[in-house]
């Protein structure tokens, strides 16, 4: 999947700690949100009074970001892709490798997701293009590096050895750290700067560079397994191992270049920069408590003095545990869909780690598996596509209605596939069914992404994407807790039933929001009238 699914609420000024009054504290919060909103007033003028601001939109600055965006998913796909085959090979006829990575993996994610969408917000763009360009490669260095030393060096029968069991671990933490990285590159890029880039331009340039983003996306999941597969096929596993912590480290190069460029580009990144540290600090009710402790701790008791201790554990905790980012993403109104896009996380039916490995497991050629992964990516490209044309006659909120349930008609083949008794026909179900719901799945992502992109608050937008990683991953993490459990690929019928139910709950959790919002989910009077003009022409 592609998720999707952030910036910090906190961010609290040195300067300010030291007031003491709260009469001051107010005057200077209203002084603030007086200038934020002259900053915004004048900031809408200008884009109001410029009838070219279409124009404005460099296209070659377009295209270096779409560049920069596929040299980032491409190594990322190659990761995603190859790491199941690793792990299958590294212990044959278990799952319980390819689960532990994954639990790994979504672990860091679901605990560190908000606190990455915190650290966006918090200190410079080109800051975190550097941080995030040089985690991500070196990251990507140790485990290519590390797998390669245990397909070369180890076989079934070290699983116990020290050097083994070190390896395996500096293959899983590097795999997560680079999730980690990547996941920032993802916010910043999909989640804030698009939205930046086409503000003040009409609704379709916004719905347009999403769906292209999202394209690259897919066709980097379309090209870069199949290419592994081969690679793995006919000539290594260790081959493809080196081949990709080459990539990550000659591409990180021109991948800056892109960034720094595009940010250079498009004034409004800065400029939106330096407006939301204002509104930010305005709406932060961490800062009042920090400057409520401040005037406690001045009166010198000892008995206030504990208690401010004990508040800034309290408040250091929660900044650890990102409380207040859960809080503002709970009070969203697009909470519901964010959820079920959520759900859909929690299900082994993708062409994902759990998958990859049985399909292996089962006699399927990697090459094959990269094929069959490619033509889920080329339905998947084809969702972007239609995504558009469907949108532009139909509401977002029943855009993603009907691809919910779409996915989810899709998926019967695979429910079906466990009682067919040949194992390769009951493979090519399954891979059939999870490539064809690749329509219903991307548009749906689009769709809940359009709506969090329109109905999030411009403060908000990293924070609630940040947390909407954090909990897709945190599902994904109890798919990978499922393959720990049932870690013989003779039964992953079972993980298929489940993931199934699992679907249906994310269909109607979501049909449930589109009749909260709507009060009904089909036109009857309009779906009568032509039932009534069909029966009268006939």
């Amino acid at each position: 999947m592609a998720s999707s699914l952030s910036c910090g609420a906190v961010s609290s000024s040195i300067s300010l700690v030291g007031i003491s009054s709260s009469n001051n504290l107010s005057q200077g919060r209203e002084e603030r949100r007086e200038e934020s909103e002259e900053h915004f007033m004048e900031e809408k003028q200008l884009l109001l009074g410029e009838s070219s601001q279409q124009s404005a939109i460099d296209p070659s600055l377009l295209r270096r970001m779409y560049v920069g965006h596929f040299l980032s998913r491409w190594g990322a796909r190659m990761w995603e892709f190859s790491v199941a085959l690793y792990m299958i090979n590294i212990w044959p006829d278990s799952l319980l490798f390819t689960a532990i990575y994954g639990v790994v993996e979504a672990a860091s994610t679901t605990l560190f997701g908000p606190v990455v969408g915190t650290w966006i917000e918090k200190i410079a763009y080109k800051q975190v293009l550097r941080m995030w360009l040089l985690i991500r490669s070196l990251s990507f260095l140790a485990a290519g590096g590390a797998v390669t030393a245990l397909l070369v060096y180890f076989g079934p029968a070290s699983h116990k050895s020290v050097p083994f069991v070190a390896l395996l671990v500096i293959t899983n933490i590097s795999g997560a750290i680079s999730v980690l990285s990547t996941l920032a590159g993802t916010i910043l890029i999909e989640r804030d700067w698009v939205v930046v880039i086409s503000n003040g331009q009409p609704p379709e340039v916004l719905v347009r560079m999403n769906s292209i983003i999202r394209r690259i996306d897919l066709i980097c999941k379309l090209f870069a397994p199949v290419l592994t597969g081969f690679i793995i096929s006919f000539v290594s596993l260790v081959a493809s191992a080196v081949i990709l912590a080459l990539w990550n480290i000659l591409s990180v190069w021109l991948e800056y270049w892109l960034w720094i460029t595009v940010y250079n580009g498009f004034p409004a990144l800065s400029e939106n920069r330096q407006s939301r540290k204002i509104e930010v600090f305005s709406n932060d009710s961490l800062g009042a408590r920090i400057l409520e402790l401040t005037n406690i701790s001045k009166e010198g008791t000892l008995e206030q003095e504990r208690t401010n201790w004990k508040r800034k554990i309290t408040e250091r905790l929660s900044k650890l545990l990102s409380f207040d980012a859960w809080i503002v993403y709970f009070n969203q109104d697009v909470v519901l869909p964010g959820v079920a896009l959520a759900l859909l996380y929690f299900s082994v039916l993708s062409f994902g780690t759990l998958m990859t490995a049985t399909l292996e497991w089962k006699g399927i050629p990697a090459y094959v598996i990269g094929i069959a992964r490619g033509i889920s990516a080329i339905i998947g490209i084809m969702a972007t596509v239609v995504y558009p044309i469907v949108h532009s006659r139909i509401s977002t909120l029943r855009t993603g209605l009907w691809s919910i349930w779409t996915q989810w008609c899709f998926l019967l083949a695979c429910l079906a596939s466990i009682w067919i008794n040949n194992s390769i026909t009951s493979a090519w179900m399954l891979m059939g069914g999870v490539a064809a719901s690749r329509l219903g799945l991307w548009m749906f992502d689009l769709g809940v992404m359009q709506l969090m992109q329109d109905q999030v608050s411009e403060a908000d937008r990293c924070i609630v994407g940040g947390v909407q990683s954090s909990l897709q991953s945190m599902l994904d993490l109890l798919t990978c807790i499922m393959g720990m459990v049932v870690s013989d690929p003779r039964d992953f019928g079972q993980l298929v039933i489940l993931s199934f139910i699992i679907v249906s709950s994310a269909a109607i959790l979501y049909t449930f929001h589109c009749y909260r919002v709507r009060n009904h989910l089909l036109h009857l009077d309009k779906i009568l009238a032509k039932i009534n003009w069909l029966v009268n022409s006939l």
